[in-house]
């Protein structure tokens, strides 16, 4: 195998959870978006967003490990770095989610500053904020779960949840 093609492996397996992680938390956004806007008039996005966004959110958590300062408390008490993390990958969601509504205003609007005014004026701030508690409460149990797994290792993390494996990488009881 080239060089590549194991680097391009090594990240698609790298991307995998979190990509999956958030393609189920960001669906169970989506849910409780339609139902708390049921009879509103307000369209939401498809099952196809929702995965191109969980392919990126998956890539971008895969980007942010790489970068230096991510990391920034390995020696420290878990509780930090989750806290670290999930602070920088909320901000990020934030902004996602605000121009997200800014690009719905957008496109009714004459220009990007015509579109914040008519945001600021529409939105329903409750709403917008119910979702942005929700994703932080998703983004902090993502940040647990692999700030766990980081420190007890992907082997043993792996047994944890589905049992010793086998040779063949199957749970010992699956053979």
């Amino acid at each position: 195998m080239s060089k590549l093609t194991s680097a391009i492996k090594h990240g698609l397996v790298e991307m995998l959870p979190p990509t999956l992680y958030f393609l189920v938390a960001l669906h169970v956004v989506v849910i409780v978006r339609a139902l708390m806007t049921h009879g509103a008039g307000i369209t939401l996005g498809t099952a196809a967003t929702v995965t191109v966004a969980a392919l990126v959110l998956g890539k971008s958590v895969l980007v942010a490990n790489m970068l230096p300062f991510i990391n920034r408390f390995p020696e420290k008490p878990l509780v930090w770095n989750v806290a670290w993390k999930a602070l920088i990958y909320n901000l990020v969601a934030l902004a996602v989610h605000y121009a997200e509504r800014l690009h719905e205003f957008w496109q009714e609007a004459p220009g990007l500053a015509a579109a914040n005014d008519a945001l600021l004026a529409h939105i329903n701030w409750a709403h917008y904020w119910a979702v942005q508690l929700l994703v932080l409460m998703l983004v902090v149990n993502y940040c647990v779960i692999a700030e766990v797994a980081r420190v007890v290792g992907r082997e043993r993390m792996k047994a944890m949840f589905f049992g010793p494996m086998s040779q063949a990488g199957l749970p010992a009881a699956a053979k």
